[in-house]
């Protein structure tokens, strides 16, 4: 198992989940949702010099894979092909009830500290955990601050939320590869107009690589992310 310095490894409820706690006195908490087959090691490396006002939360998805690695969806398979709303709207769901136990037993509730909102959090997703961090912009675009889609895409059933513009003026980083045959560029471009049609506010790094994030757009997601 890779070992992620400074974090620790604990167990809520049914979760397992990576910790890199803050000092600051009004933390904020950012949620990092890894790939398919992946797991709360994962996105460590997208979280690397990101400011320390941070509070971090990685959770293993609960679904294990035939290949090795987790899942956010109970079936095995990776549908890349036509994922919907309808197929990880409850890992959505599953997440915020997630976020919410975890404030409060960290004593993150803003009950418990004055001045720290836990009702507002950021998300970082890669691939199929980029896809649940769109869902979670749609479906609680009022618990949502910024939200980073790394090598993903927008599901499909989106459109009534489109429609009604929920994501009026949210932050969002997108990174996409055009050399990805995982997730095309294609479709990552017409993502990035989903998002702009429901009123989000996108940054934008595109760079000639594969499955993954180019040491350019790395920087730059890490410039969003401290704005």
């Amino acid at each position: 198992m890779p070992t992620v310095p400074d974090t620790d490894l604990i167990q809520l409820e049914d979760w397992t989940l990576r910790i890199r706690k803050s000092a600051q006195p009004t933390p904020r908490l950012l949620l990092l949702i890894h790939g398919w087959t992946g797991d709360e090691n994962s996105m460590w490396v997208f979280a690397r010099d990101l400011p320390t006002h941070y509070w971090i939360v990685a959770p293993r998805a609960p679904h294990i894979t035939q290949p090795g690695g987790y899942s956010w969806r109970q079936n095995q398979s990776e549908l890349i092909g036509s994922p919907t709303l309808a197929m990880f709207a409850p890992a959505a769901e599953a997440l915020i009830k997630l976020v919410d136990a975890y404030s409060l037993s960290a004593g993150l509730a803003p009950s418990s500290i004055e001045g720290i909102d836990a009702g507002v959090f950021d998300v970082i997703g890669f691939s199929q955990g980029a896809l649940i961090s769109s869902l979670l912009a749609f479906l609680y675009p009022q618990r949502i601050g910024r939200t980073g889609i790394l090598a993903g895409f927008v599901p499909g059933g989106l459109d009534e939320l489109v429609a009604k513009r929920v994501l009026e003026g949210k932050p969002f980083f997108v990174t996409h590869g055009t050399k990805d045959e995982t997730v095309t560029i294609d479709r990552a471009r017409d993502s990035l107009e989903t998002l702009e049609r429901a009123g989000a506010r996108v940054t934008y790094c595109e760079d000639e690589v594969g499955h993954k994030v180019s040491l350019n757009c790395l920087r730059a997601l890490r410039n969003f992310m401290a704005e």
